[in-house]
């Protein structure tokens, strides 16, 4: 990624969420402006003059300037942040009264309020996780459509609505009422776990890997640890297991840039600093009552990852978690998983068996791993036919060229060698 895309990304959630503490949560859309200018800004600045020493703090600097205009010439046709009020009558109380709002310690917590503000209790969890990416990481109309298959049109709408919701909410999130945050972690950590799976199991028409959106979901849950009201055991759980997962995208595709699967990956790529903090993070998270379903998947994370292979997997305490697992969070795709862990435990006739008796089994009916799994278990049953008829079915679900290609390959693994 360019490395402006990469900084404009990372700063756009800071500049808009210290920009609503000028103008108030119900002006989102005039702060995703004038942030929006800023940017552009520092684009026809930078082009001739190079970036500053610190650019953050430039455009940070910048839309605080911004600010002051828009306040200046707008103040007595619209309404900002309650916290100004007569502030901005005069000029000797609105450029002192901005100044200090764009503080650094004032704006500590802003990034936090703002990514509990979008995971409001009103909005369904695709519409919390687009607007964290729009508003928060920057992301365009297009990305956050091509994240979740949806049109571009579609996605306008979408975040139209859930802005209108944000707005009518008034004010942030106030990170400093505890029982606010208690009752919304539970859907940011929800929200950023399924951020981070769009982008590790991506079903985007262009690749079946979307590392920035792993990244950025690592980027906002790292901010959970930094609050003590949001530093919780399922928040480090959370980012351990993604810890875990992030390590293995060195080896997530090949040579070629095509998938591979988890036996097949070649494990000297996982990144083991990332192992080792997955590892620190778990073991912090094993504190308190409360086991989420965060820290049995990051457990089971941290099993895969001390294996040098597949043989070598602990597959018994696995499945054990997976049992756990399932009383925790029962889903036919954690049944499915266990499945899969069974049948590498004893052999792929119960595999199989596991599979077929899934409650709820055709919610699985459009995931093409679910249909890939069966392939894999009947062709080490040496029974090449079924398993090209699975592989077939999961082909015809694939959700990107990358999937097809990955099927593709396992249905030719399927053919009978000729004895020819």
């Amino acid at each position: 990624m360019d490395l402006y895309e990469h900084l404009f990304r990372r700063e756009s959630g800071r500049l808009v969420a210290a920009l609503l503490r000028v103008f108030g949560l119900h002006n989102l859309a005039l702060a995703e402006d004038v942030a929006q200018d800023a940017l552009c800004r520092a684009l026809e600045v930078w082009k001739f003059h190079g970036p500053p020493a610190n650019p953050a703090a430039w455009l940070m600097a910048t839309a605080k300037n911004r600010a002051v205009d828009v306040l200046r010439r707008e103040r007595t046709s619209r309404t900002f942040a309650p916290e100004l009020g007569r502030l901005l009558e005069s000029e000797w109380t609105l450029v002192p009264s901005v100044e200090e709002l764009f503080e650094a310690h004032a704006r500590q917590d802003d990034l936090l309020r703002m990514m509990f503000s979008c995971c409001h209790p009103r909005l369904s969890e695709e519409a919390q996780v687009s607007l964290i990416l729009n508003v928060l990481c920057g992301f365009g109309v297009g990305e956050v459509a091509a994240a979740f298959l949806a049109t571009k049109s579609a996605t306008e709408k979408r975040l139209w609505r859930s802005k209108r919701v944000l707005a009518a909410s008034k004010r942030l999130v106030d990170v400093a009422d505890s029982e606010g945050v208690r009752r919304r972690l539970p859907a940011v950590q929800q929200a950023l776990y399924l951020l981070f799976n769009e982008g590790y199991h991506g079903a985007s028409p262009e690749s079946g890997v979307r590392a920035e959106l792993c990244h950025e979901a690592m980027r906002l849950a790292a901010l959970l640890l930094e609050h003590p009201a949001t530093s919780t055991p399922a928040s480090r759980a959370l980012l351990a297991l993604m810890c875990f997962h992030a390590a293995r995208l060195p080896a997530r595709l090949d040579e070629s840039g095509q998938l591979t699967s988890l036996f097949d990956q070649p494990r000297a790529l996982w990144d083991k600093n990332l192992i080792a903090e997955g590892e620190r993070l778990l073991d912090l998270s094993a504190c308190g009552t409360h086991l989420s379903e965060y820290h049995v998947q990051a457990a089971i994370a941290a099993f895969h990852s001390q294996a040098s292979g597949a043989e070598d997997t602990n597959w018994q305490a696995i499945v054990t978690l997976y049992d756990t697992l399932m009383e925790v969070s029962p889903t036919p795709v954690v049944a499915l998983n266990r499945a899969i862990a069974i049948g590498q435990l004893q052999g792929p006739d119960r595999g199989i068996e596991e599979i077929r008796a899934i409650s709820g089994i055709e919610r699985l009916g459009s995931y093409p791993f679910y249909y890939a799994a069966l392939g894999e278990l009947e062709l080490r049953r040496g029974r090449h036919q079924e398993a090209s008829v699975h592989f077939r079915a999961a082909l015809g679900l694939a959700r990107n060229p990358m999937e097809r290609q990955f099927l593709e390959r396992r249905l030719v693994a399927s053919q009978p060698v000729s004895s020819s």
